[in-house]
């Protein structure tokens, strides 16, 4: 089960002694409202896990270690020595001594996963539990151990598909709805947590749609129900028998439950493990586009009333946005007629998108709304052909003199050979580069750093120095209340767009 990163927390804890309540849909009433879709809390989950249990497997992997080459060279001892045995047995387990070392030792991982495929043998679990896996068992409940052939996985939504040769009925169960799942409805998690086998824990969807910086598609379902190491890739299931999570990570300072666990939503799964199934691999959808989010300040810089959509950031040359006309600076409102409100569901939809599709793209440019039809592209031969950013991180370069900029704290010089060269700006990349900027002031704190190139300025061309300075002048003088800058980090060509308020 991977560990999210956690900071201390002091926690007060507020105890109720001999006191229970357990929520009937009858009982809304007291309420002043009654709830016909409230699930009612069984009184016991016996027979919901005595039908689950069977399709819950024990996944373990193993990985062959190298033997260690670093360790120092031993001693040598006179013959007779009564060292010279011990040190000989030695040598000869860390793979010296006459040359027949020991093999390497296997690394074992442990997790959970369960059959979506009785007949054809197919099980789902985490990618991180068959990880660079050189052989994978799978343990059913009667005990009963298969080897499992690895079908396909996916680094990006830490999903893997698995398949092994049954010899005697399986038990599958069906994923669910999870989009009608909500915050408050009991859900039960089977796995197999410390390695000690099928385990039933319960407890309700404590939150939905978290972001927890795991991968570019975050929206994991959190609950209660007691999760461990061990349970990663183990269903999550409504009170129907419904698989509705994947679970597969935890937030916990021990490295125990402390009833924060998080899982892959069904409806975010289940296409991934179908293309696994038909492909051995995923094809997602792609725009070309690189994203940001839409604050109050760019909004307001951009003429845009509500503070929702994804900001366009960059445009990948001959991609589908490109062709499709849209520019950096706009921001993409609906997707195929479904609203965006927040940047972060633009790239799932896009990728759960047919390749080949003519989506409807809606965007903000210009103070007004516009529309044009884009034909989704594959993500994964963008890659393979070398038109993502890696995102490597450029050299470290040297700060400058320029003209300064107080209104927002940062002082740019005209691009120039010299200056190129000492931060490794390209060519064509056009602006004025940042020389400097002031600690604590508004560009700081927005993150702007000694090398970048800012390009446009209010939309405008930062053409050289003094017109930059002119730009963000006149917007102060205009009572504007920020400026929106489109800045490249030393000219690379990653655009982003960073809003700077004035001070008060």
């Amino acid at each position: 089960m991977r560990r999210l990163p956690v900071t201390a927390l002091t926690v007060t804890a507020l105890t109720l002694s001999s006191l229970a309540l357990i929520y009937h849909p009858a009982d809304a009433e007291l309420f002043g409202k009654k709830d016909d879709t409230a699930q009612v809390m069984p009184s016991s989950f016996a027979d919901l896990s005595a039908r689950l249990l069977p399709s819950v497997v024990n996944i373990s992997s193993t990985q062959k270690a190298a033997p260690p080459e670093d360790m120092p060279e031993l001693p040598e001892f006179p013959p007779g020595s009564p060292f010279e045995d011990f040190f000989k047995d030695f040598q000869g387990k860390r793979g010296g001594g006459d040359g027949e070392g020991m093999e390497a030792q296997p690394v074992a991982s442990l997790g959970s996963g369960f059959v979506i495929d009785a007949d054809k043998g197919y099980i789902v679990t985490n990618n991180h539990v068959i990880r660079d896996a050189d052989e994978v068992r799978i343990t059913f409940h009667d005990d009963t151990s298969l080897e499992a052939k690895i079908i396909g996985k996916d680094e990006k939504t830490d999903l893997a598909l698995l398949q092994v040769k049954p010899e005697k009925p399986l038990t599958a169960v069906k994923f669910g709805n999870s989009d009608v799942m909500r915050v408050g409805d009991w859900v039960v998690a089977i796995g197999n947590p410390f390695g000690l086998g099928g385990t039933v824990t319960q407890g309700i969807i404590s939150a939905r749609q978290r972001d927890i910086n795991a991968g570019p598609y975050d929206d994991f379902i959190q609950t209660d129900a007691s999760i461990n190491r061990g349970n990663s890739g183990g269903p999550m299931f409504n009170l129907k028998g419904e698989v509705i999570g994947i679970n597969t990570a935890i937030f916990s300072p021990s490295g125990g439950s402390v009833g924060i666990g998080f899982a892959i939503p069904s409806n975010l799964a289940k296409p991934i493990v179908d293309q696994l199934l038909q492909y051995g691999r995923t094809r997602r959808g792609w725009l070309g586009v690189r994203i940001q989010t839409v604050t109050p300040e760019i909004a307001e810089s951009l003429g845009l009333k509500e503070v929702r959509g994804a900001l366009v950031a960059s445009i990948t040359a001959g991609g589908p946005a490109e062709i499709g006309k849209l520019e950096p600076g706009d921001i993409i409102l609906e997707f195929n007629n479904l609203k965006l409100d927040a940047m972060r569901q633009l790239p799932r939809l896009v990728a759960e998108t047919p390749i080949g599709t003519k989506a409807d793209v809606l965007y903000w440019r210009n103070g007004k709304t516009a529309t044009t039809k884009v034909e989704v592209g594959e993500l994964e031969k963008a890659e393979k052909d070398g038109l993502i950013d890696t995102g490597e991180a450029p050299a470290e370069v040297k700060p400058g003199t320029g003209t300064e900029i107080p209104a927002v704290g940062v002082t740019v010089s005209t691009l120039s050979p010299a200056l190129r060269e000492a931060h490794e700006i390209p060519e064509n990349a056009k602006g004025v580069v940042v020389t400097a900027v002031k600690a604590g002031s508004e560009s700081s704190e927005k993150g702007l750093s000694v090398g970048d190139v800012i390009v446009e300025i209010n939309q405008q061309p930062s053409l050289d120095a003094a017109t930059a300075k002119k730009l963000i002048d006149d917007a102060q003088k205009a009572g504007k209340s920020s400026v929106l800058l489109l800045v490249d980090h030393q000219g690379k060509d990653d655009g982003r767009f960073v809003a700077l308020r004035f001070k008060k």
